[in-house]
């Protein structure tokens, strides 16, 4: 364990510093700055010898939270990335956009401020490639077969790292022009700089795992071509559909859907000229969706100076602290403030978007009408109407599931009544040797569980391939671990 007294003797919790908000709007490099090391060893030094660490239960991963703080309070640094790389392929990744369920069962949290596991979990694999600890870690011999992964998220990179590691020559296929999914070209640099993601795909390569961009399977080369050329094909595509919003006035040019603001935003960040650039200079704008999409939004428009920023929600602003039918190990919904609300804009809660007004085609404000509960279903307050000036609005309201075109047709996968790929206890789809992995199975979700179901994805195809398996597999797609594969 850590300092056995430690979460006694430093009562206070204290997560890694924020530049100052005049400064990080002014650039797109990372809020947060290195947390100094003392402070962070006996914030390391807080966590318990608990007995039973309901932090493992919190992770999907089943991250070894008690171990690596402990390594880290005693500043074995290689070490701890060790223990941490044991159970996470990534956790530069989950690091820096993970929520943290773990934080929220850390036992300390019954009547303190939980451990700060998050920012532990940062500093180790920062300090560890700072200091030349990760390396790749290739098979000691090939096993002659070959695997497609459609989609290089964090779903599809964990599958494929997995699968190279043990033997099997593995093909990751992404449409875009680079590898990264939404980690890419969604994730604003504000959150995490595209480095993160370079560095570990220099693993990847070094490794054996090869690439191939710029190819949208089902249209330029078909999935029962990949059938016919790969031992098994795993679909990590994603939930990309976005939830519309059909209301008068959807049409209207300046209504947007948030990704399609993102996207291209993150490409001019890294030296593009997209040609479908919008940019929210100078301009009034509104986001529905109060979710960690809408935040990358609000943190967007203002490092593009935009005139204003309003968030609208149709839901009622979350408590501040555990509310009392979602008790302590539960994942809380809790009214947060991500580094984008801390730099400015307005957050408004039981606001129902009636209609996107206009004129000659252009928007130019949102109607909004306060939420009335009736009968359980949230509808608009009759006379509460009122017109918010809006130039842009951006449509941040989760989505649907992945994208179907071609999935259906080529490899007559079925679809769950929830619009995910359907699958068995073992990621394998209705077709034999096409598994799926991630959002595009588990509907929208978190890094964490991303990376998770790829590790067992990956211990699922490899089992397939070769009769057993020496991989770990951390949950199964009904969110139940695998006991035994």
């Amino acid at each position: 364990m850590a300092d056995p007294r430690g979460f006694l003797k430093v009562r206070q919790r204290e997560t890694q510093p924020r530049r100052p908000v005049p400064v990080r709007i002014m650039d797109w490099k990372e809020v947060y700055e290195a947390q100094e090391k003392g402070v962070l060893k006996s914030q390391a030094g807080r966590c318990m010898d608990c007995g039973i660490p309901f932090c493992h239960q919190g992770c999907p991963l089943g991250n070894l939270i008690p171990e690596w703080n402990d390594l880290m309070w005693r500043d074995k640094g290689e070490e701890a990335i060790e223990r941490l790389h044991a159970t996470n392929n990534f956790p530069e990744f989950t690091g820096r956009l993970c929520p943290a369920p773990c934080e929220a069962s850390c036992v300390l949290g019954i009547n303190q401020p939980a451990v700060t596991i998050k920012q532990v979990e940062v500093s180790i694999i920062d300090e560890a490639f700072d200091n030349d600890w990760v390396h790749p870690l290739p098979p000691t011999r090939l096993t002659g077969k070959t695997v497609a992964v459609v989609g290089s998220g964090p779903a599809g990179l964990a599958t494929a790292q997995q699968l190279t590691r043990v033997g099997h020559t593995v093909a990751v296929y992404e449409r875009d022009d680079k590898i990264g999914g939404l980690l890419r070209y969604g994730i604003p640099d504000f959150k995490m700089e595209k480095e993160q993601v370079d560095r570990r795909l220099e693993q990847m390569k070094a490794e054996g795992t090869r690439f191939r961009t710029g190819v949208a399977v089902g249209t330029d080369v078909t999935w029962e071509q990949l059938r016919r050329r790969y031992d098994a094909v795993v679909v990590a595509t994603g939930a990309t559909v976005p939830r519309d919003l059909p209301i008068p006035g959807r049409d209207l040019d300046g209504v947007h859907f948030a990704m399609d603001y993102l996207v291209p935003a993150n490409r001019v960040v890294a030296g593009e000229n997209p040609a479908n650039h919008i940019d929210a200079r100078g301009k009034h704008v509104v986001i529905l969706g109060g979710g960690d999409t809408g935040a990358d939004c609000i943190g967007t428009a203002h490092r593009q100076q935009a005139a204003s920023v309003t968030t609208l929600a149709i839901g009622k602003q979350p408590p501040s602290e555990r509310a009392a039918h979602q008790p302590w190990p539960t994942f809380p919904t809790l009214f947060e403030v991500a580094s984008a609300h801390e730099e400015g804009g307005e957050r408004t809660y039981l606001a129902s978007t009636v209609e996107f007004v206009g004129e000659n085609g252009k928007l130019t404000g949102v109607k909004v009408a306060e939420t009335e509960f009736v009968d359980g279903k949230r509808l608009p307050k009759a006379g509460t109407e009122r017109v918010i000036p809006a130039d842009l609005v951006f449509l941040s309201l989760g989505f649907t599931g992945p994208e179907p075109a071609g999935i259906t047709e080529q490899v007559s996968a079925e679809f769950d009544g929830r619009g995910n790929v359907a699958r068995d206890g073992y990621y394998m789809t209705n077709t034999e040797g096409v598994f799926v992995a991630g959002d595009a199975g588990r509907g929208q979700s978190l890094i964490v569980w991303a990376i998770a179901e790829g590790r067992a994805c990956a211990a699922a195809v490899d089992k397939f391939l070769m009769g057993s398996t020496i991989l770990p597999a951390p949950v199964a797609p009904t969110d139940r671990a695998i006991a035994v594969l």
